[in-house]
Formats: structure tokens, sequence, C-alpha cells
């Protein structure tokens, strides 16, 4: 309530009766210490500042033993929703106390227990979502869809630190976890982090070499083999392990289970070879890449040859051609494209908002259980702008029972 000012701004008092206007609440403090930083009140029209502790009684203060810790020396003011005990500095001097219980609305708190009370619910405001107004709901997702871009981008930024700014190792790392989906990302993660990716650019001149390279490190090859393919690709990487004294001790073996041919990880494997066999420069193609079409261009690859009537080595099948489809393609732009656009449009200074924002205007909407969920209550999803900000607002805010930062929460608090 105090951190989003949702009660009686304009009358608000002390238990002594003194006058408060709020300037600032504060910056609230997730860790140990008071519980907002550098908040601004005027008291009796005498203008105070500094930290600001909350608690649902008053005597709290001396049960927690502030009293004691030198970090609440500065307390300028106490905001309690009962207040049963005046609470008194080292010096002798009493602290201010609201008791904001008599400040805020019957309907707000109805309100507020409605939201979190709904467990049942598959989010909180689950039965008023569709009567938020458009408005609101529009500049929210636009907001939800940056947040959702800042979070990939972090992760992107991790990376960065730990290759040394090297922009192309960092971009095959995300696109290997990404070749992964859910059940191999980690794995294929694995194998783009156990090799160097110069060793990548040294190969990359030859299909087979590359093929034998990211094959080997995945722990798919063997000495037998099942056929004469495979064994001529174990003979190559037995020969590059040797010459650039690689390992693969720590890389986490891919898996089969539950996952249609067409995501078999050797097939996956097989055309993230090929994607850097044929793009050598594919940094620069994405940063250079200004339309949906530039980009759907550089992803239109297919397996090797060997896989076109093969999912796993030595067990032939009918022939088909094992390209990328649509959908995968537009996912890899989500999940790496976009954001390593927008990630790098900052890192050069420029405003990268209209980037993400013209690519993802133009894409499908992601269909999944999350999407399906919104729509059941009320929202369909109309691009990738609309679902990537769907699946933020649903694990970031619903699932964490986060309403008092959602811009839907607080509107149903009013």
């Amino acid at each position: 309530m105090w951190k989003y000012q949702k009660f009686d701004v304009a009358n608000l008092r002390t238990v002594n009766n003194e006058t408060v206007v709020v300037h600032s609440p504060g910056l609230h403090n997730a860790n140990s210490g008071p519980d907002f930083f550098n908040g601004q009140v005027s008291i009796a029209q005498v203008l105070w500042a500094g930290n600001i502790e909350i608690h649902v009684r008053s005597s709290s203060w001396y049960k927690h033993k502030h009293q004691e810790d030198p970090a609440y020396d500065n307390v300028i003011l106490h905001v309690v929703w009962q207040f049963d005990e005046r609470v008194y500095r080292k010096d002798g001097s009493e602290i201010p106390t609201i008791e904001l219980q008599h400040w805020v609305s019957a309907t707000t708190v109805a309100a507020y227990k409605k939201l979190f009370r709904n467990a049942a619910n598959w989010i909180p405001c689950e039965r008023d979502f569709s009567m938020v107004d458009d408005f609101t709901l529009r500049n929210w997702m636009e907001r939800l869809f940056i947040e959702r871009l800042e979070h990939k981008s972090g992760r992107i930024v991790q990376e960065l630190k730990r290759t040394q700014y090297d922009w192309e190792a960092v971009l095959f790392r995300m696109m290997s976890r990404s070749f992964g989906s859910v059940v191999n990302a980690d794995s294929f993660y694995s194998i783009a982090t156990s090799l160097d990716f110069s060793l990548i650019r040294k190969c990359s001149g030859s299909r087979f070499q590359l093929e034998a390279l990211i094959f080997g490190q995945a722990g798919l090859l063997s000495e037998e083999g099942a056929d004469a393919y495979q064994v001529a690709l174990w003979e190559e990487y037995n020969f590059l392990q040797k010459k650039f004294r690689i390992t693969a001790s720590h890389v986490i073996p891919p898996k089969y289970f539950r996952l249609r041919p067409a995501n078999f990880p050797t097939i996956r494997l097989s055309q993230l070879s090929i994607l850097y066999y044929e793009h050598k420069r594919l940094l620069s193609e994405i940063i250079d890449a200004n339309t949906i079409a530039d980009l759907h261009s550089i992803f239109r690859i297919a397996a090797s040859e060997y896989w076109e009537d093969h999912y796993k080595f030595g067990i032939a099948g009918k022939p088909m051609a094992k390209v990328l489809s649509k959908s995968f393609i537009e996912l890899i732009m989500l999940n790496v494209v976009v954001p390593i656009k927008f990630c790098y449009s900052s890192y050069l200074g420029k405003t990268a908002d209209d980037i993400a924002f013209r690519i993802a205007g133009t894409m499908t909407a992601e269909l999944n259980s999350i999407i399906k969920n919104f729509e059941r209550i009320g929202f369909t999803a109309t691009n990738a702008i609309d679902s990537q900000a769907l699946i933020e607002l649903k694990k970031n805010y619903c699932d964490k029972k986060k309403c008092l930062q959602c811009a839907l929460g607080n509107q149903f608090l009013k």
C-alpha cells in the first residue's frame, strides 16, 4: 500500500494528528535494513529525508530489535497497519508513525483481498481481465514486451562478459541453445561452450569438418559406427580433437526422449552446422537485416545430404529434406535474433526498441498453453509482441503474485 500510495494521500496524518505530505515513498529495499531508502515526507510542514520502515504492527519494531541496529538510526517515518505501541529513537525522540488502515478505503482492501485470495484461478485477476480498458492494456503490453527483451538481453550480457565481448561467440552459444529447444537447450549450450569459437571459424570452410566437430563434441560418434558416414565423421573428429586438443568432458549428452523425429538432436545439430557453413558472417548478416524477409532468407537452410533419408545414424527412411520450418525460424528470431539485435544496438548507444517492435510486430503470435489461456479469459494475441508480453506477464507477474507492480492489478485496486 505504501509503495504504490494506495491510500488517501490528501488527508494523511500521524497518530499524533500531525499533517503528512509524501513527496517520495522511497526506494524499496529487498535486502536487510529499512524497507524504503531515501524517502521524503513533510511532517507538520517540516521536510524530512531518510529511511522509512514498514510493519503490520508498530510493536514489531521492538520484536525485531531495530532499536539495537544502527542501520535504523535514520528512520524518519514508521508506517504500520495497526498502531499498538509508540516507537522511540536512541535519543528518546518519538519516531512519527502513520496507522495506514485509517487512510485506505474499504473498497481498495476488498479489491486487494479478492486478487490474492483467488488461489484457484489461473491468474489472480482472471475474472476481471476482460474488463481492462484497451489503452491501459496496450501500454502495459508494450512495456512487458520490452521487459522480456531486457531479461533475454541480460543473458547475452553475461555471455559477453564470459567471452571478453566476442559477439560471434555469444551468438553461437545463444543459437545453439535455441536449436536445442526445450529438451536439449542445456545440452546444445554445453556443446557450444565446450568449443572456442575460433574452431567454428576454422572449420566453417568445410561442411563435413564442421559437422564432425559438432557431432563429436555432442558424443554422437563412435569408432565402430552404425554406417560408413558415422565412421568417417568419427575419424575426422578424432583428427580435430588431437589437433586442437579439445575435450567434451563437461558436455551434457543430448536426448531423444519425447521428441518428434524432426527435432532429433542429429537433425538440429546438422542444421546448426549448415547454418554456420553457409553463413560465415552470421552476426553481420543478422545485424544488417532490416526486414522479416531478410531474416527468413538467412535461416532458409536444411540438414546435410546424409540426413535427407536419415533421422539417426545407420537407420535409413523415406527421403525428405530436413529444412527449418517457419515456426522454428520464428522461435529463433524471438529467442536469439531480436534480443541480439536489441542488445547490439544498445551496446552501440542506439535506440533498440524500434527494431524489436518492427520485427516482432510482423511475426505470428506463438501458440502455447499460456497464450491459449489468455485467449480463454478474453485476450487474443495478434502478433509476437502480444505473445511475448503475455508470457512475461504470466511468468513474472501473475505466477509471482506481483499484482501491485502490474498496471492491470493497479487498475483493479482503484
